[in-house]
């Protein structure tokens, strides 16, 4: 029984890596979806062998897994996995005991999981998005311990986002210790939904891939009824692209370079994400369209036309053609900066987020959220126009109603740049400093201290008698009057 499991498992991973091994892998991310047990997967057909998966093929195959699968949605979101790493770390060779995927191999097995071995970069970064969207809900970060005090309602739709390391250049951890503790957290979430007996749907990807493998040779092959996965390494190969790798985590690079608008040979806007989105209202349905292909990366076809600068207002617009059906399609960033009195400082401020497409305008106010110190750029894990919203229509009756915009991992910087570095300066972070857990700590401390100066109050309170009965005298005798 215990090698039918092991053969199973190896089965699963060996297919995910023979799909995989057709096309260059410098570019795409492995992904999972599995779902609790009574909870099957939908039945889809698989992509073909050496097929990258789109953002809108992406979009299509989870709708339909979504379609009769529970609406809790855990989401482990790992920085970077390629399918190398099943390869060097799984236990796709029957060595289960060293496998640093035990728990995931345990999940997968129990349900019948949705397999994409190719999913192009954009569209996994886009995942929290297009989940957020098919669930009307916005993603909620978290960790086991948080999880653990959490109660969910299995009628109400939840998108939990579980984040996960991976450091190929830690010091202290191997890049197999650093998946097998983000395997443990995996396995950890799916106790704690096991143990509240909640229906969930799990998805397992990544935002980047971990490895740049330029020609690999893979052969699938069949071996004494035993499927087996071997990898033909040419010369020291991986060796090198694992150097490179290492040397790209040092540096900090980003996998490509931000928007950058210059003028007079100086730049002095820059703009990243790792998604922008946009959605339009049409009879009924909301059209979705992911911009971060057209506007980052060396096939970006964005033009910066009538972007403009000066020293106290500043205006990106990105040009696009062919956007949910509008000829020509513009994004525009209008940003300003003053001096305030209060802070004895300059701050910078989105104005508006204006879309202009097909003679008409719809513009979302944006200053109430997005500011920061003029020598700063801003930075917001998510930005977006419905769900706790940052953007908002200007009026009720503007055309904003019939758009939604979403920007993850959005940094923008429209003034004071180094013309030498052209780098952002340091970023002003949306999130708060109190945090939900720090309120509840703080006010847990406020009850305790309140009750311990009650305690003294009252102690501090007490008074002893003047008066003592001596057992070896005469009583004491208090007369009654009236």
């Amino acid at each position: 029984m215990a090698d039918r499991k092991i053969l199973s498992c190896s089965i699963i991973f060996a297919v995910l890596f023979y799909v995989a091994s057709f096309g260059k892998c410098n570019d795409q991310v492995p992904m999972m979806m599995w779902s609790s047990a009574g909870s099957p997967l939908q039945s889809q057909t698989p992509p073909a062998a050496g097929h990258i998966v789109s953002s809108s093929q992406l979009e299509s195959y989870l709708k339909t897994a979504l379609s009769n699968t529970p609406h809790n949605v855990l989401l482990f979101l790992q920085d970077k996995l390629s399918v190398d790493d099943f390869t060097m770390y799984g236990g796709v060779f029957g060595n289960k005991q060293d496998s640093a995927f035990s728990n995931l191999e345990g999940a997968l097995q129990s349900s019948k999981p949705l397999m994409l071995p190719s999913v192009a970069r954009p569209a996994a970064s886009a995942v929290t998005g297009i989940l957020q969207e098919q669930l009307d809900t916005s993603p909620l970060y978290m960790d086991p311990e948080t999880l653990a005090q959490l109660r969910l309602n299995a009628s109400v739709a939840a998108l939990l986002v579980f984040r996960l390391p991976y450091a190929t250049s830690a010091d202290m951890m191997s890049a197999k210790e650093v998946l097998s503790g983000n395997d443990e957290v995996i396995g950890q979430v799916l106790s704690i939904m096991s143990s509240q007996a909640v229906p969930y749907t799990a998805v397992y990807t990544a935002l980047q891939p971990s490895r740049v493998i330029e020609d690999p040779s893979l052969a699938f092959q069949s071996v004494g009824g035993r499927s087996l996965l071997q990898y033909r390494n040419k010369g020291s190969r991986r060796g090198g692209n694992n150097e490179r790798e290492r040397e790209r985590a040092r540096s900090g690079s980003e996998p490509y370079p931000p928007v950058e608008f210059k003028e007079k040979e100086a730049p002095c806007i820059l703009l990243w994400a790792e998604n922008l989105t946009v959605s339009f209202l049409s009879e009924g349905k909301w059209k979705r369209h992911d911009l971060s292909p057209q506007t980052f990366g060396e096939g970006a076809s964005v033009k910066l036309d009538g972007s403009s600068c000066s020293e106290d207002d500043s205006k990106l617009v990105l040009n696009y053609e062919n956007v949910l059906g509008f000829r020509s399609f513009k994004m525009i960033f209008a940003m300003s900066q003053r001096h305030y009195k209060v802070s004895a400082r300059r701050w910078f401020t989105m104005d508006e987020v204006i879309l202009e497409y097909e003679g008409k305008k719809a513009t979302f106010n944006a200053s109430r959220f997005i500011y920061a110190p003029v020598e700063y750029s801003y930075r917001c894990e998510s930005v977006s126009s419905f769900r706790y919203a940052q953007l908002t229509p200007r009026t009720a009756k503007d055309a904003a109603k019939d758009w939604r915009v979403s920007f993850a991992d959005f940094q923008i910087q429209g003034f004071n740049l180094n013309s030498k570095e052209k780098e952002f300066s340091y970023a002003s972070d949306c999130a708060g400093f109190f945090s939900p857990g720090i309120w509840m700590g703080l006010l847990t401390s406020l009850l305790m201290v309140l009750i311990l100066t009650y305690g003294l109050h009252m102690i501090m309170q007490l008074r002893t008698m003047d008066r003592f009965d001596d057992p070896k005298g005469p009583a004491i005798s208090v007369p009654q009057t009236e």
